[in-house]
């Protein structure tokens, strides 16, 4: 049996080599050759290894079915005996991906623009994403029970005429509906920021909904944190669940109490330490969120139109200017970082958070492999979901959508 590792190599998958459609086709293939939906991917993963095979010298003119079943010798390989079957669009590095099959779901077909975040995804999980959602042929995605997508949060505004899928046409969301349309999925599952809630004047959230009313679906919705979930780290965020019959109930999901940060911090590492001035405060006190304010660098900060002591508080302030206590939770981590700047008070000094202690309490097992430079990896990180929280949804969608007791 041929193990993925040494087949990538001969492929030279980790580089995609500028085929990443072709290996998207192979790889999810390579994944469903035992079940109905391999159907989907065949055509064009046989012709992609019979064009690649006498290059890469796997076997001289061995047919494709010959090399299977490979051995999965990568971090998160899928289960043997799954009980339900899921998509992953907007994949990013996986934080559905994880979760989802710990939980015994089989992924069916996965989605991912961005070329650095593909690789991390097929280093990890042996496949490659499928790309740009907007030029995707739809009639390639199989039939799934859940359809997971953390959609990007792509502005548009409606004119107050509910006029359908006009309303979202041209933007990312819009291509998500048109899947849902033609495969009916039991399960829609949404991931998104929590100014969605208010994007709008509410009227983006509303149109979302209503297009998810109109398609058959009964949806639930609630603004969730990731920090009662068992992760340090204060990230609210919404979670739609659409079902063809049933209502979700958010009131069922299991929850944590609040973690500390320090207990998730690296014992040792090349830790970078604040070489600058910076002011910390004799005072700290936990806010209501998880969050111990210790105090800012000494930069120069605007004051106009903020209220007295409230200066380094302040959001118009960026975020690299503070510095939080780990006796609390830490902020959370966005996506437009890529420089890592996450000033923590730890042990009577200021430090940045190592990248890894950032992957950590996001939830990520220390077993996923990190690829690229720190600044790709930091957006990636700041880019994707937070993997206890998606798994105690995941655990109530199983029980009360699906009847998949655990």
């Amino acid at each position: 049996m041929i193990e993925y590792s040494k087949l990538r190599e001969k492929l030279k998958v980790e580089t995609l080599n500028g085929n990443a459609e072709e290996l998207a086709y192979l790889t999810h293939y390579l994944h469903n050759y035992t079940n109905g939906v391999s159907k989907s991917y065949e055509q064009r993963a046989k012709a992609y290894f019979d064009t690649i095979n006498g290059e890469s010298g796997i076997v001289a003119e061995t047919e494709l079915q010959a090399i299977l079943p490979i051995k999965w010798d990568v971090p998160f390989p899928a289960p043997e005996n799954p009980t339900f079957t899921f998509i992953d669009l907007f994949a990013g590095i996986g934080g559905f991906r994880i979760p989802m099959q710990e939980l015994g779901g089989n992924c069916v077909f996965s989605s991912e623009f961005n070329y650095h975040a593909q690789r991390a995804y097929e280093l990890n999980f042996g496949e490659v994403p499928f790309g740009d959602i907007t030029k995707l042929n739809t009639d390639i995605v199989p039939h799934h029970d859940i359809l997971c997508a953390g959609f990007p949060c792509q502005p548009f505004s409606i004119s107050g005429k509910m006029k359908g899928f006009e309303d979202t046409r041209g933007t990312l969301i819009y291509h998500v509906f048109e899947i849902i349309e033609k495969r009916k999925p039991p399960v829609v599952f949404l991931e998104n920021v929590k100014h969605l809630v208010y994007h709008d004047n509410k009227r983006t959230l509303a149109t979302i909904i209503q297009h998810l009313e109109e398609l058959g679906y009964t949806v639930a919705k609630k603004v969730l944190n990731a920090s009662d979930f068992g992760v340090p780290q204060n990230r609210e965020r919404i979670i739609i669940i659409g079902h063809q019959n049933k209502t979700f109930d958010f009131s069922k999901i299991k929850k944590n109490d609040k973690p500390v940060l320090k207990d998730f911090l690296d014992k040792e590492n090349e830790f970078e330490y604040l070489d600058e001035p910076y002011t910390i405060l004799a005072e700290q006190k936990m806010q209501d969120s998880g969050l111990v304010f210790a105090g800012y660098r000494n930069k120069t900060i605007r004051k106009a139109g903020v209220r007295p002591g409230t200066e380094h508080l302040s959001r118009v302030h960026k975020q690299p200017n503070r510095i939080y206590s780990t006796e609390g939770v830490h902020p959370a981590l966005p996506s437009q970082e890529s420089s890592g700047r996450f000033w923590i008070w730890h042990e009577g000094a200021v430090r940045k958070l190592t990248i890894q202690e950032c992957y950590r309490i996001m939830g990520f097992p220390n077993k996923f492999k990190l690829l690229n430079n720190k600044a790709e990896l930091y957006k990636q990180i700041g880019n994707s979901v937070a993997i206890p929280m998606i798994k105690a949804v995941a655990e109530q969608i199983k029980t009360q959508l699906l009847d998949i007791r655990q």
